[in-house]
């Protein structure tokens, strides 16, 4: 019995192969199979092959190294295994394997097809390979493939969005003119070169106008940071996909609106529309500049009900961030310790929230485990742990640190890892040594740099060091009122009258006016925004006040 069920192993798996392939979603379940196969000698058959290339190169994401291996195995791919793999290789991480495999293609005498220009064309639209993609037209046109449809419409859009807008109209003929394809790629083209009055136009005569034009034109204008267009566009579509609402979430983040990105999230909700990854990290992003966790929770619970397998690395850096942007250190910490695979922007989030929020000796005991696990630190980890040991006081730590970012790891420093060794010596009063520090950087200090020893000699009281870095200040900029408020400070603090009134004479004589500040107070719940009054008599008549 088992001798026979052994026997009729091959033919049954030969039968249900394509079904098989249709359940395989990941990498992982793909290399069982293809042990499975292999293991009952199925994995000789020509079919076989094909669909575990295809799957591997087509149908599974992040699968096409497993294909290239499979294919450098094959003495004499044909056309369809050929096609596959540039297909595959187009739309990866690493297109320019695509433009390699069509040179390899022709180099072995393989005539190509009308399917595999347009893959090849795709390629050098992604990667910009203008001289590239001119190639490949003259090879269209001497094998005759220009009239194909779809060569044709890949053709318009290579020209319309990188190579000679020019010959893209020229292409954009009344033959081109029955698909919708074709009037898309000009939009797209315009669009992506700014020049967003011939891509209105275009896209206004089209008599028929499919989602891909209408995403095209809202996201060209969110990126032009014109949302009142792309609320004009939006509010006109008559069927909107996820791509549509993510085009209007993610431009009202990009330009300030966070409040109204989070309402077309909620709009979004209402019309059963599924969000994806990029609508999470969008709202994290708003949540975060807003400062809103209680938003950010629902966010975080959303994502948890769409399935583990959309909280990868990039929606657990997002989550991280945005609690630590929140104030909720401890949430940030959970989600860290949850994420089952993390990468360097992980730590760097985690490491500058705890930095951020005091915890110094929690962000060095994280960065040397870090450093135990063999992840490979960059400038921002850097700039986290620098900025814990300036919190912390800790200057000689914070110097090892410094030394070991440039001799261990080959980092040169930037000027915000000099302005963190300025905060931290300015913090521990050692002024001269902050100076001179200041004087050796192999980089020219900027205002910040200035400000924050001007900071430091207000704080000890150093008079002759803070109006030495006053005057540096006033070198890069003279409209800051805060500067000129804290030299003057200085003077003050040592009882030095005429030389605080001086400052304060420069301010007035060269028009600086000094910044009002303002409070936000709650009552019967309505917001004020308040100038002068104080915060005792604001208590006396029951406002809540939330500075």
């Amino acid at each position: 019995m088992i001798r026979k069920k052994a026997e009729r192993t091959p033919t049954h798996l030969q039968c249900s192969s394509s079904s098989i392939w249709q359940k395989v979603t990941n990498l992982r379940t793909l290399k069982q199979v293809h042990a499975l196969f292999v293991v009952n000698g199925f994995n000789t058959g020509p079919s076989a092959i094909r669909e575990l290339i295809f799957a591997s190169a087509v149908s599974i994401f992040g699968a096409i190294d497993y294909a290239h291996q499979l294919f450098d195995q094959i003495p004499e791919p044909n056309i369809f295994t050929w096609n596959t793999m540039i297909r595959g290789s187009a739309q990866s991480a690493d297109p320019g394997r695509a433009v390699y495999l069509y040179t390899q293609m022709d180099r072995r005498a393989v005539r190509p097809d009308h399917y595999t220009f347009p893959f090849v064309l795709k390629a050098c639209t992604r990667l910009r390979w203008v001289d590239t993609g001119l190639g490949i037209h003259g090879r269209i046109m001497k094998l005759g493939f220009e009239p194909n449809v779809f060569t044709r419409n890949t053709l318009i859009y290579f020209h319309a969005n990188c190579g000679d807008i020019c010959i893209a109209k020229e292409l954009f003929d009344d033959s081109a003119k029955r698909g919708a394809v074709a009037w898309s790629a000009m939009t797209s083209g315009y669009a992506r070169r700014g020049d967003m009055d011939n891509a209105r136009q275009v896209f206004n005569e089209m008599l028929i106008k499919d989602m891909v034009s209408w995403n095209v034109m809202i996201t060209a204008y969110a990126k032009g940071r014109d949302m009142q267009k792309a609320r004009e566009l939006f509010d006109q579509v008559p069927r909107k996909d996820v791509v549509t609402w993510n085009a209007m979430i993610s431009g009202y983040v990009s330009c300030g609106g966070q409040k109204q990105a989070l309402e077309v999230y909620e709009e979004m909700r209402c019309t059963g529309v599924v969000p994806d990854e990029v609508t999470m990290l969008s709202l994290l992003s708003a949540c975060a500049d807003l400062g809103d966790l209680k938003m950010g929770k629902k966010i975080h619970s959303s994502i948890l009900l769409m399935g583990p397998k959309y909280l990868d690395v990039l929606l657990g850096n997002a989550l991280i961030d945005m609690y630590a942007k929140c104030g909720d250190i401890d949430r940030a910490v959970e989600v860290f310790h949850s994420m089952s695979e993390k990468d360097v922007s992980s730590w760097n989030s985690i490491l500058g929230g705890l930095a951020f929020h005091g915890y110094a000796k929690e962000t060095l005991e994280l960065f040397a485990e870090m450093e135990r696990k063999k992840i490979r630190p960059n400038g921002i980890t850097f700039a986290a742990v620098l900025i814990a040991c300036s919190h912390a006081g800790s200057v000689k730590q914070g110097q090892g640190y410094f030394r070991l970012m440039k001799d261990g790891y080959g980092i040169e420093p930037n000027t915000r890892h000099y302005g963190c060794m300025v905060d931290m010596l300015g913090r521990a009063g050692l002024l001269a040594e902050a100076f001179d520090f200041v004087e050796k950087m192999k980089v020219e200090p900027n205002a910040v740099i200035w400000r924050t020893l001007l900071g430091a000699s207000r704080v000890h009281g150093n008079v002759e060091l803070g109006r030495k870095a006053n005057e540096e200040l006033l070198k890069k900029r003279h409209d800051e009122s805060g500067d000129y408020v804290l030299l003057s400070n200085i003077y003050a603090s040592i009882d030095d009258w005429n030389e605080a009134e001086t400052v304060r004479n420069l301010m007035d004589d060269i028009g600086v006016k000094k910044k009002c500040g303002s409070s936000l107070v709650k009552a019967s719940g309505e917001d004020f925004l308040l100038g002068t009054l104080s915060a005792e008599s604001l208590q006396t008549k029951g406002f809540r006040l939330n500075f």
